[in-house]
């Protein structure tokens, strides 16, 4: 049986995890010039928002401060629910869900929570040997 984790490990991940989601919001907005804040000063945290309430039900879904860097147990299930939910907030909201979109969104997000995981994990593993 898995040690808990410590309440250091469990906040890093879960701010590690919202920066990255701000990043790919951050991100998406630069590469359609539309400026961090955009014309009403809510830019970001319109692209954002949809995604870290994903986020929020993702780490709430998996118990994610059970194990919060296992790349499968917790980095899919944040994965997946990040951009589920992400995606049908953005819908009822108004926003775009474009084909090309959902799909640039699933990779990044995946690159992120999961591949991140997978990373970090490696290397303790290999520091443990």
């Amino acid at each position: 049986m898995a040690k808990p984790s410590s309440a250091r490990a469990v906040s890093t991940a879960l701010a590690l995890d919202v920066v990255l989601v701000v990043l790919f919001a951050l991100i998406g907005r630069a590469s359609h010039d539309e400026g961090v804040f955009g014309a009403n000063g809510w830019g970001l945290a319109t692209t954002a928002w949809p995604f870290l309430v994903g986020l929020a039900v993702g780490w709430l879904i998996t118990v994610a401060w059970r194990r919060p860097t296992a790349p499968v147990r917790t980095g899919l299930g944040l994965w997946m629910t990040t951009v589920v939910v992400g995606m049908l907030l953005r819908a009822v909201s108004g926003q775009g869900t474009a084909l090309a979109f959902i799909v640039v969104a699933t990779i990044t997000l995946l690159v992120f929570l999961v591949g991140l995981r997978a990373l970090a994990s490696a290397f303790s593993r290999r520091r443990r040997a």
